[in-house]
């Protein structure tokens, strides 16, 4: 069964936060995905929204 990605397909890393541009996941947590349980997988994705709005206002600031 495959797991279900955030991805956009915008790999973007911001220099500052290191999060992606388009999904909000760092590198670590792109290459580590399938791997990660079910639990480790949800945390991260609540915390998305709030990594979007940050990256998307830093990128507008520059």
């Amino acid at each position: 069964m495959s797991v279900k990605s955030p991805c956009i397909d915008l790999c973007i890393f911001d220099g500052r936060t290191g999060w992606c541009q388009g999904c909000g996941r760092t590198r670590a947590e792109t290459r580590e995905w399938r791997k990660l349980s079910p639990f480790h997988r949800k945390a991260i994705e609540r915390a998305l929204a709030a990594r979007i709005k940050v990256v998307r206002v830093d990128s507008q600031d520059n």
